[in-house]
């Protein structure tokens, strides 16, 4: 009887956990509700430890990052400076996890982990994919390692997002897009999911 329901108990919990996964958000509660604006005052100073993740046509995509505050500051040109590399995030380098290899702007990306930098400007966003996932912010950054750089034009968005918010969503059959959203701004890296022949 014991073993029957600890059976039960771990389906239930290893179903839970797969379709945890299979959600395109999973974000930390704090920076969600002060998006959502059920926080009126976001006061955190930290800036909490966030994950964005969906599977579209069988291909896991997996983003850790830590997520800013607007608080009241000027965030482009001012707290992220146009023209320079930025980790896209607080504490350490974005990383992105591809389960299966996957094709950005012709280049095929091998299944794995790795680090999304990006250099904002004012009329156009070099977005980065970098070998190297293991950096403190953009200190250790070497072009050298980039694996490929897509130029992108920022949307501006009706809508302030108080909190740096990554978002993967299918855009197409077989393609889909890592979505960056941080104030009056959104940049989209598009990721085919079938490699090109």
């Amino acid at each position: 009887m014991k073993a029957s329901i600890l059976l039960l108990l771990l389906a239930v919990y290893t179903t839970a956990h797969a379709q945890d996964h299979s959600q395109h958000n999973t974000i930390s509660g704090y920076a969600d509700s002060v998006n959502a604006g059920l926080i009126t005052r976001d006061t955190v100073k930290t800036s909490p430890k966030r994950t964005a993740m969906a599977t579209v046509a069988g291909t896991h995509i997996h983003i850790e990052y830590g997520s800013p505050g607007v608080r009241g500051r000027m965030i482009w040109g001012g707290l992220v400076a146009y023209n320079q590399v930025w980790a896209t995030g607080a504490h350490k380098a974005t990383t992105v996890d591809f389960s299966t290899d996957v094709t950005i702007n012709g280049k095929k990306i091998k299944a794995g982990k790795y680090a999304l930098f990006t250099i904002p400007g004012e009329t156009t966003w070099t977005l980065i994919i970098n070998s190297k996932f293991d950096q403190h912010l953009a200190d250790e950054y070497n072009a050298a390692e980039d694996l490929v750089r897509v130029i992108v034009k920022p949307v501006k968005l009706k809508k302030q997002v108080q909190r740096l918010t990554y978002t993967v969503s299918p855009t197409r059959q077989q393609e889909a897009a890592i979505q960056i959203s941080w104030d009056y701004l959104m940049v989209s890296l598009p990721i085919q999911l079938k490699p090109v022949q």
